[in-house]
């Protein structure tokens, strides 16, 4: 049990992408996530589809958030990153900024053994390619990260895979990624487990890259 009281939740959001994901657990039976496809309407749908995804929780229920940092869109990124921090200084809990590609990665895990480099690969704008690699810890409850978000041209990023010994498989993501709300949480809540509470000003978005660069 990861509170002392079932009535104490969590809440993750995930907008990096053209999704809207969001979470709620309390780690001890309850939990529900829900996607929506919103595209350019994320800014105008964001706070009430919020308001009411978490009845019947309240706001005073929540121990911490997390929140999807990137890579991804730059404007829903940062639409999902200020609406964290807002919550999260109002509210006066911590706040956990996640990796998008981290958020996959744990989503897949189970593809992947002990120390297996797991690496990320993501479309950027302008052929560049957001990447990252990590590997499972020797109890396989935590992400470490060997490669941390970077953003890279194809070339950079092959000859970066060919640094490491042995990556049988690259995870290649297309599409959205709001669906994987659900591990944005997860990862947020073993940081919380092992102690980690960091405070909102701390949380700060991966962009990779300027919108019009």
């Amino acid at each position: 049990m990861l509170f002392d009281s079932p009535q104490t939740h969590a809440l993750a959001l995930h907008t990096s992408s053209s999704q809207l994901g969001l979470a709620i657990a309390n780690f001890s039976g309850d939990f529900r996530d829900r996607v929506w496809d919103l595209q350019r309407e994320l800014s105008t749908h964001l706070h009430p589809y919020l308001a009411e995804f978490i009845q019947p929780q309240t706001w005073k229920n929540l121990a911490f958030l997390a929140v999807a940092k990137g890579p991804g869109s730059f404007t829903s990124t940062r639409i999902g990153m200020v609406t964290a921090r807002t919550l999260a200084q109002q509210l006066d809990i911590p706040l956990f900024a996640i990796s998008s590609l981290a958020g996959f990665a744990w989503s897949q895990k189970a593809l992947f053994s002990i120390g297996e480099p797991i690496a990320v690969e993501y479309p950027a704008k302008r052929g560049a390619i957001f990447s990252a690699i990590y590997q499972l810890t020797p109890q396989g409850d935590r992400l470490e990260t060997i490669l941390p978000d970077t953003v890279m041209i194809s070339e950079q990023w092959q000859a970066k895979r060919q640094d490491f010994e042995r990556i049988p498989k690259i995870l290649s993501i297309e599409g959205d990624l709001g669906y994987t709300v659900g591990s944005i949480l997860e990862l947020a809540a073993i940081a919380w487990q092992h102690g980690d509470r960091p405070h909102w000003s701390e949380a700060l978005p991966f962009y990779g890259q300027h919108p019009i660069q």
